[in-house]
């Protein structure tokens, strides 16, 4: 789950990958990470993913996927629920960028994440050099297309999810605890994609 154009990997310049995650909160469905480093061309427009329309949204990752390096690495329900969603979120953002500096052949000078928290000494198999950036998704372009990377990877997931498991309106929800989707959390249960550990899904469990 990667793409890495040519002149990427030949060119010598210091790499710096934006990292971001989509789906942290859902009760269902996985959490996705993505690590982006920019091309030459970088693509117009580019913001945090919540800001920007579904149709701007489609366009700017494609942009991004056939002119930048990018990774993106997904953690499912079942590990979530074995190591708790944050650290799933550590490990999803370690294993994005563990695959796109596999794919150039070469370290980051420094890896820029959205948040204030970043996977150094939390996840034994970081070892590169990281920056926490509160509110990097709108800020620092990078993370930006890593935003969009990773809502748009995970709302495909989802809408592949929602002709599975259609009780739940995940192609409306995208697994987040809106009224439709707990009504019909009470009246069918958990499916396999829920999140066991969150509260709302395991209360129902124990009923």
């Amino acid at each position: 789950m990667l793409g890495v154009t040519p002149e990427l990997i030949a060119s010598g310049a210091p790499l710096v990958i934006g990292v971001d995650e989509a789906g942290r909160g859902p009760l269902a469905g996985p959490v996705v990470a993505a690590a982006v480093v920019l091309g030459a061309a970088i693509p117009a427009g580019l913001d945090d993913s919540k800001r920007l329309s579904a149709k701007r949204r489609a366009r700017l990752d494609e942009a991004i996927r056939q002119g930048c390096g990018w990774a993106v690495a997904v953690v499912e329900p079942e590990e979530i629920d074995r190591l708790n969603i944050f650290m799933a979120t550590m490990h999803a953002m370690t294993r994005a960028v563990a695959a796109l500096t596999a794919a150039l052949g070469r370290g980051p000078q420094e890896v820029l994440i959205d948040g204030n928290l970043t996977p150094h000494g939390r996840c034994p198999d970081w070892c590169w050099p990281a920056r926490a950036i509160v509110g990097g998704d709108g800020i620092e372009p990078a993370i930006s297309a890593a935003s969009i990377i990773a809502k748009e990877w995970r709302d495909r997931m989802m809408l592949e999810a929602a002709a599975a498991h259609p009780h739940y309106g995940w192609e409306r929800n995208k697994g987040y605890g809106t009224t439709e989707h707990m009504e019909a959390l009470r009246l069918h249960g958990p499916s396999p994609l829920h999140r066991r550990s969150f509260a709302p899904v395991s209360q129902l469990v124990l009923i």
